[in-house]
């Protein structure tokens, strides 16, 4: 699986005036700040508890209450019986330690955003009394010096920490332009609008926009997908785009003295948010009471869990390739798709789903009415169980006319019975009407590189790849029509990004079996039709027997190149990949730098090659409106790394599932979401089978006939 991908390094300095990198914005000036490498890492939170009996609490000072409004699907949190006032502030920057007089004393979580406002009153103090702009610019230029990189943020629990070795968290396949500095002070300019261009800094960690006369925060704010602080106090804001719920990184959103009542539901999104500061605004009552009375990730869980179901997206649509295709020829339909195993599908990796949406239930029945509405002929799944297989999709599926094989990862073996169903794999299906299996495989990508002998005694088999339990799958399958055969291969690659070298020495064992197998059903003769009868009357245990077509005479090919072949999988590499290139071009150099300078015997002495031509069958709409840009999508990798490549010389393409609507995607962080049930979208292709070259008669030359012997 892959996950998040690669973060850009910050090591900047703001000067006076703008100077390399910095943006030349007029008004604007960069006082001397120094910047150290902040990677956006990912750190698994849990969310707090449901959100239960919000009340009022008439005795609490500076947040006031106000009626429930929604913009688009999206709407306020549990509507207040009546508004409520806002109170005074408290004296001295709210130092009491107890709620209106009362004696209540107030939360810890309560008192820090207290303290929080009195350092954004100070500042905002500073900037309009004093006249002193870029107030957290100058603070932050000491802070910043000589800072150090962060420890990474990771699992706690063997769960997690399984999930978290499995599931990516970035990727390194492209290079990242450095970024020098990662801040901006925008704050007391006297600004009424943000300028579009400020939001074309993606790079942006930390924006300070406090103290202005801001009335609105344009839907761009989505795109600063890298932000976690955003300081936006003592403007004139009413409420918050939904489009906030995109900056999933957010740490602090500072909002302090505006005019904000309501909140939208996609502020649920931001599980990493520490601080929501509030203080000073006309709230409502119920959200009132969660901030005082809990904390910022209690009320964030209940944004999160109370959100409405959004309503379905724009169906994703075929795109037609090729028009004029002869109705005689073979027609031949596959999909695949990484469907997120469901002992990853934590809320510690996905803090940003709701939990109905991270349900296996509510995953799998999308799963498999997806599956039943396209209708492939060949159908490959990656990360997918051996419970769930059993129990689920080869039952359901073989309703709908399927039979398949799976196997899970090789540690399986290693597992306790009542834990290995948990183990995923690859799983294969084809429709039984159109197709029979005529052999199968299980690749064991560590095994097959320690049973070559150029391999056997070399260190860096024993210490990179031997430890990956990856697999692919190979199955060869026949049309009970025409007698065509088929090559079906499905794939998961290595996930770590410093393991490029791993993956293409899993890649070089896939294309050298695929080719061996190949090789030996072209040798082999044609199959007796009583034999294709046996196979198919063989059963998988609880598979009811169905009445087939009769399976007819089978094609003959001369060597493996002829034999039509589909790869699928998910590679965990994006198309600038060394994999990508090995596939699209049928070599790769022992130069290439995805090697890392490691030894893999042959492979990395003479480079890897394979003879089959083979093309991705969403190149054809690279570069063009419809491209898909993705097939992996969460809130920090957004790439290109399942693909479904096909042999050019038997297969030709017809047309292609396009990709998800974009305008959709606008509010939508990241997946699994409820009308997308894993990290990865599913891709699918239909091609026809191109027709055969018959072999010339070798016909014996006439030279006359003073040639002939008498």
């Amino acid at each position: 699986m892959y996950g998040q991908g690669p973060q850009q390094g910050h090591n900047s300095r703001l000067n006076g005036a703008p100077g390399r990198n910095q943006p030349n914005i007029p008004g604007v000036q960069y006082p001397q700040y120094n910047y150290g490498q902040q990677p956006p890492g990912h750190p698994h939170q849990a969310h707090g508890h449901h959100h239960q009996n919000l009340q009022q609490d008439p005795g609490v000072h500076g947040l006031g209450a106000g009626s429930m409004g929604h913009s688009g699907y999206s709407t306020g949190v549990l509507t207040a019986p009546s508004p409520f006032a806002s109170g005074g502030n408290h004296p001295n920057g709210h130092t009491a330690t107890t709620r209106g007089g009362s004696g209540q004393p107030i939360t810890e979580t309560y008192a820090e955003q207290l303290k929080l406002y009195k350092q954004s009153q100070e500042a905002h103090q500073a900037m309009i009394e004093q006249h002193l702009p870029h107030y957290y610019a100058r603070a932050k230029a000491s802070d910043n010096k000589g800072v150090m990189m962060p420890a990474s943020e990771g699992t706690t629990s063997t769960e997690d920490q399984e999930a978290a070795r499995n599931r990516p968290s970035y990727n390194t396949n492209k290079l990242v332009k450095r970024q020098d500095w990662h801040n901006l002070d925008m704050s007391g300019q006297g600004l009424r609008k943000l300028a579009k261009a400020l939001f074309s800094y993606e790079f942006l960690v930390e924006l300070y926009i406090a103290s202005n006369k801001i009335a609105e925060l344009p839907p761009d704010i989505g795109k600063l997908r890298s932000l976690k602080v955003l300081e936006a106090s003592h403007n004139n804001l009413t409420e918050l785009p939904p489009e906030i719920g995109m900056c999933t990184n957010l740490r602090q959103l500072l909002l302090f003295d505006n005019q904000i009542r309501d909140l939208p539901f996609e502020l649920g999104f931001l599980h990493h948010l520490d601080m929501l500061g509030l203080h000073g605004n006309p709230l409502n009552a119920a959200l009132k009471d969660e901030i005082m009375n809990k904390d910022t990730k209690s009320l964030v869980n209940t944004l999160l869990v109370e959100a409405p179901v959004p309503p379905a997206p724009v169906p994703r649509v075929p795109i037609t390739i090729q028009e004029d295709v002869a109705p005689s020829l073979e027609r031949v339909s596959v999909l695949t798709w990484n469907i997120l195993c469901e002992r990853f599908a934590t809320k510690q990796m996905y803090g940003y789903t709701a939990p109905t949406a991270l349900e296996w239930s509510y995953r799998k029945q999308l799963i498999l009415d997806e599956i039943s509405d396209r209708n492939p002929d060949i159908l490959c799944l990656q990360e997918i169980s051996r419970d769930a297989y059993q129990e689920e999709f080869s039952p359901d599926l073989a309703k709908l006319g399927y039979r398949g094989v799976q196997w899970s990862r090789p540690k399986i073996k290693t597992m306790a019975p009542n834990v290995a169903g948990g183990v995923d794999g690859c799983a294969t299906f084809w429709k039984s009407d159109k197709w029979i299996i005529l052999q199968k495989e299980m690749l064991d990508y560590a095994q097959l590189t320690m049973a070559r002998p150029d391999l056997k005694q070399n260190h860096d088999v024993y210490n990179r790849a031997m430890g990956k339990d990856n697999i692919g799958t190979i199955c060869m399958l026949e049309s009970r029509t025409t007698g065509a055969r088929m090559i079906v291969a499905n794939t998961h690659l290595a996930w770590e990004p410093d393991l490029s070298d791993v993956k293409l020495l899993q890649t070089a064992c896939l294309m050298e079996n695929v080719a061996k197998l190949g090789d030996k059903w072209a040798r082999m003769p044609p199959m007796a039709i009583k034999d294709k009868k046996a196979i198919q009357g063989i059963l998988e245990e609880g598979e009811e027997r169905q009445e087939l077509p009769e399976p007819g005479p089978s094609q003959e090919y001369r060597n493996n190149t002829d034999i039509p072949l589909l790869i699928c999988g998910d590679y965990n590499s994006t198309p600038s990949s060394g994999v990508y290139e090995f596939l699209a071009t049928g070599r790769l150099s022992k130069d290439h730098p995805e090697w890392l300078g490691r030894k893999y015997g042959n492979f990395s002495r003479d480079g890897v090659e394979h003879t089959f031509n083979l093309r991705s069958a969403y190149a054809h709409l690279k570069g063009g409106p419809q491209e898909l840009t993705f097939t992996n999508y969460t809130p920090t990798f957004r790439e290109v790394i399942d693909y479904i490549w096909y042999s050019t010389n038997t297969l030709e393409l017809v047309s292609l599932l396009g990709p998800p609507d974009k305008q959709t995607l606008t509010r939508i962080p990241g997946f699994p979401y409820y009308h997308f049930p894993s990290d990865h979208i599913q891709i699918m292709a239909e091609y026809v089978i191109r027709p055969r070259k018959d072999k010339r008669a070798v016909v014996e030359p006439d030279f006359g006939s003073s040639s002939r012997r008498t």
